[in-house]
């Protein structure tokens, strides 16, 4: 998505907004409402990269769930978010897309989404407006952090490197996840060499690797002489169910996991099995916890279950019914409608000779144990935990330690599942410090 590039004639403006994503965006329609000068820097070539990217199989813009319980999703920092979404949330959402003449439609999961579900036609509105609001795009400038005296943003540039004065900054740089698209957590030093009090960024909504199956007692003599040679991998299924059935989404399923410190989830859902593990809406669901459960203890073990719409009473009977001469797959499949990859999973979990133990294998298909040991690379993850920590920040979003530096957006320290709230709060963000932004130009007038 092209925006009108400028090449700044003075090095200097009264607000520099260094992020030209959904947070960044909203900063300077902010602003530039007030009648402010705007100049929005980025690394890329293009505005949005990321938003466009998550618009892909159709943009999910908000949630319609009510107000109490959509702040709840913020977990631990709820407290922190609600004043900012109090007056930008999901209503606010939909309202400003249609006044850039995008129309929303609430799905059935209650989620809200583009009426055309696509995510081009909204951010052209919206560069559109902001064009016309006197917003000054610069592109491929790579934010290097300050200048010695700290007076100044450096830049690099495909003609050099470029500084930068502005009375007031709004830092909106993302966290770590697809670097490729421009959120590589590159600025965290030179916040940190700031005195700024930032959270190690981890990967949120992402998938996570599983114990190899041979290390849970099962192996096959092939499988141990391997692992003899060096030759198994540290994590991931079996190279059997991996050629299977890597990539086959778990439908109608349902997770249930407790943490060490007694925190439950408990959903209903989908999710998908990579070549080494699983990732998909239903594990994001679960991620954080299941993130800092391995994190403290190096394993975090869930329990799937496998047809959430039938009794344990029922899935024992059927299993022990009598089969005659029918194999166990044709059993399964005809008494529960269990085959494919549901199959394939508990015999990698199992074993032939607990598939053929009634109780155990009633157990499993109710509460089959997967334990994970790692999260997939945070740079795989679809956003990030930590940041800069709302406790460096006053009400406005203004950094304590350096006054007139703003910051929103998904590089603060805060989290959420996917569902439109990710994209919410880094737009409520933006609008919190570009408001905060114009009132500091206010109160610090120019010399």
């Amino acid at each position: 998505m092209n925006a009108l590039t400028i090449e700044l004639s003075h090095p200097s403006c009264d607000v520099a907004i260094v992020g030209a994503g959904p947070a960044g965006l909203m900063a300077a329609e902010t602003l530039a409402r007030q009648g402010v000068s705007v100049h929005v820097f980025d690394a890329m070539p293009t505005v949005g990269r990321k938003f466009l990217l998550a618009g892909k199989g159709g943009l999910n813009l908000t949630h319609s769930e009510p107000a109490p319980t959509f702040v709840g999703r913020f977990g631990d920092r709820q407290q922190q978010l609600a004043p900012l979404l109090q007056p930008w949330g999901a209503e606010q959402v939909r309202a400003w897309a249609q006044d850039l003449g995008i129309g929303t439609f609430v799905g059935t999961s209650g989620r809200v989404f583009p009426t055309d579900m696509k995510a081009a036609p909204l951010l052209r509105a919206w560069l559109q407006r902001l064009r016309g609001m006197g917003v000054q795009f610069h592109m491929r400038h790579r934010w290097t952090g300050w200048s010695a005296d700290g007076a100044a943003l450096q830049f690099t540039t495909p003609t050099g490197a470029v500084q930068v004065s502005a009375r007031a900054v709004v830092l909106a740089l993302g966290g770590a996840s697809w670097a490729r698209l421009g959120s590589d957590g590159a600025w965290a030093p030179w916040l940190v060499a700031r005195g700024v009090a930032v959270a190690p960024l981890r990967p949120s909504n992402c998938g996570f690797d599983v114990l190899p199956q041979h290390t849970m007692g099962h192996e096959t003599r092939r499988e141990f002489l391997r692992e003899l040679l060096g030759q198994t991998p540290a994590v991931g299924w079996s190279a059997h169910f991996a050629s299977r059935f890597a990539g086959q989404p778990f439908k109608s399923v349902a997770i249930a996991f407790t943490d060490s410190a007694g925190r439950h989830f408990s959903r209903r859902g989908e999710f998908v099995a990579t070549a080494t593990g699983i990732e998909g809406s239903l594990v994001y669901a679960v991620s954080a916890l299941l993130r800092d459960e391995v994190q403290a203890h190096g394993s975090a073990t869930l329990h799937l279950d496998l047809l959430p719409d039938h009794s344990p009473e029922r899935v024992l009977a059927e299993v022990r019914h009598p089969r005659g001469t029918r194999s166990l797959s044709s059993h399964l499949k005809s008494r529960l409608g269990l085959d494919g990859i549901k199959m394939g999973i508990l015999y990698e979990q199992l074993g032939k000779e607990r598939m053929n133990d009634p109780q155990a294998l009633a157990q499993a298909i109710k509460a089959l144990p997967i334990t994970v040991v790692a999260t997939r690379p945070i740079d795989e993850a679809i956003s990030t935990a930590g940041g800069v920590q709302f406790e460096a920040l006053d009400d406005h979003l203004m950094l304590r330690d350096l006054p007139g530096v703003f910051c929103a957006g998904e590089m603060l320290d805060w989290e959420a599942p996917t569902g439109g709230y990710l994209l919410t709060a880094s737009m409520a963000t933006g609008v919190r410090a570009g408001q905060g932004a114009a009132q500091w130009l206010v109160a610090q007038p120019q010399a």
